[in-house]
């Protein structure tokens, strides 16, 4: 594709990519296997044939329709009328639509479900099984529903007052407050000072019925609505049945016109600060507003280059950042940036800078990362920064083009909300790999130093601080951070130096070993024995073109250390990466891996050791040199660890005004009597880590390979492959201990146990956890029960404690069951809820466990289970990350997850699972702690 020239490519970084000379680039071509349709009517339609995963299909409808388009005495409709698209349509009334989707294998929640923003509203029903036309019709019935025929039933309007009030009191922690608080401050006179989603409760339980009817009738039209079709299908059909559907949906006459508010700008700094008793630390936010491109002029390549010059100034600045926080002495625990919308709005654009800071250095971190943006700004980046970007930027592309027949119907999806919604270009990665492979090289780092000017002004400044409240804090003041921004520009600043090596990452390379054993493994697989006594196990798929992954395990893990150790061992993961590998810090490390798709991480878990990596086929051997060094060479970094401490206990130094903090620590005790390997890190407590003594504890559980049985899974070239698992893993170290896990793990508390506590909380609320626990056989049968009673109760709970009740936003109920060190079953259930309602929602929750032993699941319930089951089943059979788990429950636990499934899932009766759910609950382990608020 010879869309450019080189020196049409240098016009760009003279003129720079302003919007009005956008206009002049090149078009940016639409994919063509993705056909777009626009309706009479004004409705816009995207179908797409694509067979991943096979037999399944995407449909959506995206609405240019969101909060921002309320009154102020409509605070909210926008919001509550997405819900009350699952609470009843002309063809599928009261609860049918879930009923039926829920029906063919689509879950509420997971598969079906939708979200409201400012600007836009978007619903899903995804991973659909369509191998029968009739739910392509039901499907697509569904989202006309959803567009023109809601019935937004009086009752059902009454109910959804309480799950909305219940979402709110969840989803109510101290940021939100503190937006609220500080929007009016940082959207000065714009509409979005006052728009969140959520609303206002006041608005929510009080707003006549006609008023959601005007606002659906008003804004949800066809002008304003895309459908979205991807997967499985037949184009030109779906393509018939859209337009037979949907067109004749009548545009209302004299329809209110859709503006975009806007944002104005700013000569002088807006800043706020905020603060509120559960926040924990304190963060700032520091914004440089600028405008954004319009909406028509983003189908040119300018706007491709655009995009590509503020991802790589991102990059290049995040990088800095985060090698300013392994100094021993960081000016904050964390910071980032990046070039996006401003926060919520649409149509004002800036660049974002976030540091999260000590508690008394919220003006040292300001002044940081205020200082970073502005070396940027005065002085740009050096090649070799940009050198590492652009690689890491084509060796991502290339990636994605590698993978252009294996892209799932979600990523497609994706795209063309964004097209719809944004007008996002949608060129299809053949030619986007085209032209950015054109276009990148021709990019000097000079013209993103450039583009660098166009995003940091000197104008248009907005800083926010959200702090901790607190009576021993002190408090920035708005002139001390207007003088932080005033001596930051006065600043005389020097350019940043990039120190680069031109080292391997490895100088010497091992002497390797040889296979000496060949054998078939389990699933298609073949093990491979090294000298050494490493076992390889490689099964090769097809699933993705650009994939390795890569598991590592051997028995023993922390349970062979003495509980006096625990705080030492309690971090060992991070603690252990800090350092880098060999001669490179983890910054060196970062810059020598550029270019390359390969990561290799150590852990050592309760009862074992590994790694776990992965790769690119051709980045296969940088993964195995990981690997090795990953036993031969951990890297310690004094200057790294103390930065680590400083910044960890300057996020935990006030963790105890987290509400979350006390409850989980509560958790903690019911569930393991405050057994020294259970106990969470307190910021007191990481004084007491010795460096040396954890990479001490490291070294020993990597002394040995012997005894580690590598799987790797994905497009592997055994051929290639094997003469570097025999250099790498062949040379690994190996002494021949016999080892095995010690039984050293805390035992859940056995018996009922109930700590119901009271906590001053900023939103009413009770938090509430209920663990049940006990002996289960491990075998594929009871697994598969487990996990069929954590669905079925969510089902129920649905019904009765968040649709009939009103008394939560959801009930979250999981279980698992693990072999080792003994067979055990877990069982979790969690809500929020309103705490004078606390005692009534608890017994909700006890009688749907008494009536599901007593009479079992309804039969429709469990066939909505089974059907989704299934469905994920077949969609998880071209997963390497499904046959990497099977592979490592089959080599570890001995146990074969995989076949027989769909006979398992069959065959398991009502009966089954009543006598399951009786012999599990019915040992009467049952843990409840609840937090909640005092009730007045």
């Amino acid at each position: 594709m010879n869309l450019w020239k080189k020196s049409a490519a240098m016009i760009i970084f003279v003129c720079g990519v302003a919007s009005g000379f956008a206009q002049q680039m090149p078009p940016v071509p639409t994919d063509p296997n993705v056909r777009i349709g626009k309706l009479e009517n004004g409705l816009t339609y995207y179908i797409r044939h694509n067979e991943l995963p096979e037999n399944q299909a995407d449909f959506y409808i995206a609405q240019k329709v969101g909060s921002i388009l309320e009154e102020d005495d409509q605070r909210g409709l926008a919001h509550f009328l997405e819900h009350m698209c699952f609470n009843g349509t002309t063809n599928y009334p009261g609860n049918l639509l879930r009923e039926y989707l829920e029906s063919i294998g689509v879950k509420f929640g997971a598969n079906l479900n939708a979200y409201t923003s400012i600007d836009e509203t978007v619903y899903n029903i995804s991973n659909v099984p369509v191998t029968r036309e009739t739910v392509v019709d039901s499907c697509l019935l569904i989202l006309h529903d959803w567009a023109n025929d809601l019935t937004l039933d009086h009752e059902e309007i009454d109910k959804e007052r309480k799950v909305i009030h219940e979402e709110w009191r969840t989803r109510t922690g101290a940021m939100m407050r503190m937006y609220e608080k500080v929007f009016p401050v940082m959207y000065k006179d714009s509409k979005y000072a006052y728009r969140l989603p959520i609303g206002t409760m006041e608005v929510v339980d009080n707003f006549p019925y006609q008023a959601l009817k005007d606002y659906y009738e008003k804004w949800y039209r066809p002008d304003q609505q895309g459908i979205i079709v991807v997967g499985d299908i037949d184009v030109d059909k779906v393509e018939e049945k859209i337009k037979k559907m949907f067109s004749p949906i009548e545009m209302p006459e004299n329809a209110a016109e859709r503006v975009y508010f806007p944002v104005p700008d700013n000569d002088e700094p807006l800043i706020a600060v905020a603060k509120d008793k559960e926040q924990q630390v304190p963060v700032i936010y520091l914004f440089h507003k600028h405008d954004v491109v319009p909406n028509d002029q983003k189908n040119n390549m300018g706007y491709l280059v655009m995009n590509y010059m503020n991802s790589m100034i991102g990059n290049m600045l995040n990088a800095r950042l985060s090698e300013m926080t392994q100094k021993p002495n960081p000016p904050f625990i964390q910071a980032f940036a990046e070039d996006g919308n401003y926060l919520l709005a649409k149509t004002k654009g800036a660049f974002i800078g976030l540091a999260v800071a000590k508690e008394d250095g919220i003006l040292t971190s300001t002044e940081a990362l205020m200082t970073e943006i502005e070396r940027v700004r005065q002085f740009g980046f050096t090649a070799s920064e940009y050198a590492r970007a652009k690689a890491d930027y084509l060796r991502a592309l290339e990636s994605a083009y590698n993978e252009r027949e294996k892209m799932r119907n979600s990523q497609y999806v994706n795209e063309y909300v964004r097209h719809f919604i944004d007008n996002e270009p949608i060129p299809g990665i053949e030619n986007e790999y085209a032209i950015m492979n054109q276009i990148v090289p021709n990019i000097p780092v000079g013209a993103v130093n450039q583009m660098v000017q166009q995003l940091i002004g000197e104008k248009n400044i907005v800083l926010s601080v959200f702090c901790p409240e607190k009576e021993v804090m002190k408090y920035p003041t708005e002139a001390e951070l207007k003088a932080v921004i005033d001596k930051v520009k006065a600043a005389k600043l020097e350019a940043y130096v990039d120190k680069v090596s031109d080292e391997p990452l490895m100088k010497e390379l091992p002497a390797g070993g040889k296979v000496v054993k060949t054998e078939e493994g389990p699933f298609g697989s073949k093990i491979l024995t090294l000298g050494n006594g490493v076992k390889v196990v490689l099964k090769k798929t097809d699933f993705k073109a650009d994939e390795v992954r890569m598991q590592a395990f051997s028995t023993g893990g922390t349970s062979m250390f003495d509980d006096k150790d625990a705080i030492q061992f309690r971090l060992i993961d991070q603690v252990v990466s800090l350092g880098g590998l060999g001669n490179f810090s983890n910054v060196d490390l970062d810059k020598v891996l550029a270019g390359k798709m390969a990561s290799a991480s150590a852990y050592v878990n309760s009862l074992t050791e590994g790694i776990s990596g992965s790769c690119s086929p051709k980045d296969m051997e940088t993964m195995l040199q990981l690997t090795y060094l990953r036993f031969t060479a951990p890297r310690m970094d004094q200057d790294a660890f103390t930065s680590f401490i400083s910044r960890n206990k300057a996020a935990l130094a006030n963790a105890e005004a987290d509400p979350n903090t006390a409850f989980s620590d509560s958790i903690n005790v019911a569930l393991y009597n405050r057994h020294p390997r259970a106990i969470n890190i307190k910021a007191e407590t990481l004084d007491k880590i010795d460096y040396s003594k954890v990479m001490e504890l490291y070294k020993d559980r990597f002394a040995d390979a012997s005894d580690f049985t590598f799987i790797m899974v994905g497009n592997i070239d055994e051929a290639a492959a094997t003469p570097l698992i025999e250099k790498y893993l062949g040379s690994l170290p190996s002494i021949n201990r016999d080892e095995k896990f010690r039984d050293v793990t805390p035992d859940i508390r056995k018996g009922l146990y109930e700590n119901n506590f009271t906590r001053e909380l900023e939103t009413a609320k009770s938090s509430v956890l209920m663990v049940a626990s006990g002996k289960c056989v491990y075998d594929q049968k009871n697994v598969v029960m487990m996990s069929m009673l954590g669905q079925l109760l969510n089902i129920l709970y649905t019904q009765t404690v968040r649709e009939d009740a009103g008394g939560t936003y959801g009930v979250s109920c999981s279980g698992s069951i693990s072999k080792y060190p003994e067979a055990e079953g877990v069982f979790q259930i969690y809500f929020d809820t309103d705490p004078e309602r606390r005692p009534q929602m608890v017994e909700l929750i006890n009688k749907g466990i008494s009536d599901f032993i007593a009479q079992g699941p309804k039969a429709e319930d469990l066939g909505k289970v089974k059907e989704y089951m299934l469905k994920t089943y077949q969609q998880n059979q071209k997963e390497n990350s499904y046959w990497m788990g099977i592979l490592n429950r089959m080599l570890w636990e001995g146990v074969d997850m995989n076949t027989g499934y769909e006979t398992t899932v069959n065959e398991i009766s009502i009966s089954d699972l009543k006598n399951f759910a009786n012999d599990f609950f019915g040992q009467k382990n049952m843990i409840e702690v609840s937090m909640s608020s005092q009730v007045k």
